[in-house]
């Protein structure tokens, strides 16, 4: 199911960048392009929304038959979103420097999968919250205008405070056993996207993979948290970026 999502909303994107494009090529032999003074200016201010999908790197025990009925750990990515303010340094013709706090939501699914005496399957699902303050600091690495359009690359690194860590939080079901994470991180990230210059504001898509250095699980000694090696943060990201 999640891979349906992301495909529609994959496909819908590039339905949207396909006729900007052929609006603009088409429009490029009437006139100047847009906002021909706007790539000089030192800085850049404006605002991001996004789609993501929250989900994790697991490393389970290499070795779970120590846990006698349980089979199979793994990970289910979910949907959230993304709200960030832009702040764009000019270092160069080809070059930004980019700083985009924000809050990201989202949850995350670990499924334990256990096998009973019967034969018969349980499948118990681990769902973690998380509302993340970012502070990114990325390089924006540009092509060559061509007419209202520039694509680019952009890397750099994040670190994340989850505002609602399961590690800061009490435990109000005593009966109910939780995963809990570590609530700071630091990510790697990789992107790629498109500036259209429009008439009078620049408006970007972009797509951006982010991957976590650190294992955020707690060491505890439950079933849950005790067949896990490590657990880092992993998110796929498209954002609107209107500045």
């Amino acid at each position: 199911m999640k891979f349906r999502r992301l495909f529609i909303v994959v496909t819908v994107l590039a339905a949207f960048l396909f006729g900007t494009q052929k609006a603009s090529a088409q429009s490029s032999s009437f006139g100047v392009p847009n906002l021909l003074k706007y790539d000089n200016q030192l800085f850049h201010f404006g605002f991001l929304l996004g789609y993501n999908q929250f989900d994790f790197t697991i490393r389970s025990k290499s070795d779970l038959s120590e846990y006698d009925s349980l089979m199979v750990i793994n990970t289910a990515a979910m949907s959230g979103f993304n709200l960030g303010i832009v702040t764009d340094l000019r270092l160069g013709k080809f070059f930004d420097l980019r700083l985009i706090p924000g809050l990201s939501f989202g949850d995350r699914v670990v499924n334990y999968t256990i096998l009973y005496p019967d034969q018969s399957r349980l499948i118990t699902k681990k769902n973690i919250e998380s509302v993340y303050f970012d502070l990114p600091l990325l390089l924006k690495f540009k092509s060559s205008r061509m007419h209202n359009v520039r694509v680019f690359v952009i890397g750099g690194a994040q670190y994340s405070l989850d505002l609602i860590s399961a590690a800061k939080k009490k435990n109000t079901n005593p009966q109910e056993i939780m995963l809990k994470l570590y609530p700071h991180d630091v990510q790697a990230q990789v992107g790629v996207g498109i500036d259209f210059y429009c008439t009078y504001f620049k408006f970007t898509t972009e797509f951006k993979m982010s991957f976590g250095l650190m294992n955020l699980l707690v060491a505890e000694d439950n079933l849950y948290a005790s067949s896990v090696q490590s657990l880092k943060s992993k998110m796929m990201q498209i954002s609107f970026i209107f500045e």
